[in-house]
This record gives C-alpha cells, structure tokens and sequence, in this order.
C-alpha cells in the first residue's frame, strides 16, 4: 500500500505565497514522477506541475513564473512553492504520483487533496 500526504494550503491574499508538501509512503521501489494538479469549482482538474526522473519539472503555462516544484528523492517528497499568487489559483490541490511498488508494478496514486483559497 502507498499513501500520499500532504500538508500546506490554507487562504492567503493576493500577491502572496504558500507552500504544499507531499510526502509518499509505503511499499515504494521507485517513483517515476511526483506532482501537483488542482480543481477549482465547476471546472476540470489540470496539471500544475510534475517532476519526472530524468526530466524538467512541467508547468502550467498559467502558473510559470511563478511556481517552482522541487522533489527530495530520498524523502519521497515533493514540495510546491507559490509565489504571486492570485484568485485564479483558489482550488483544490492534488498531490500525484506515478510508483513502483515491491510488485515491480506502476500505479498512479492521489492525495486527499489541500485546499488554497486566494483573496482579492
């Protein structure tokens, strides 16, 4: 079993910044990529960013500039940092992840999800 939990979110103003961790646990052999999607009300759930081995972490034209992901591989954590941020941003964050458990066997896990709010 493999479990993802985060930590961070909360309501902050305009221009300002938050900060989202997730760290993974359980039976991990390896972690192909780590990342963040987000759900706002009425809307489909999106890509923020992801880090994936071997690659640039990807981002969300919407949140470049502004956001930097990091992974700490040997913590199986990563962390969202989130810099100007804006209303547009208010959603629910999800921490994803794409592991190889004990099995040899890849699955695609989800956090239970944070939520950011960002006031005007």
């Amino acid at each position: 079993q493999v479990q993802l939990v985060e930590s961070g979110g909360g309501l902050v103003q305009a221009g300002g910044s938050l900060r989202l961790s997730c760290t993974a646990s359980g039976s991990i052999l390896s972690i192909n990529s780590m990342g963040w999607f987000r759900q706002a009300p009425g809307k489909q759930r999106e890509l923020v960013a992801v880090v994936t081995s071997g690659s640039n972490p990807n981002f969300a034209d919407s949140v470049k500039g502004r956001f930097t992901i990091s992974r700490d591989n040997a913590k199986n954590t990563v962390t969202l940092q989130m810099n100007s941020l804006k209303p547009a941003d208010t959603a629910i964050y999800y921490c994803n992840a794409f592991i190889l458990d004990y099995s040899k066997r890849a699955y695609e896990y989800w956090g239970q999800g944070t939520q950011v709010t960002v006031s005007s």
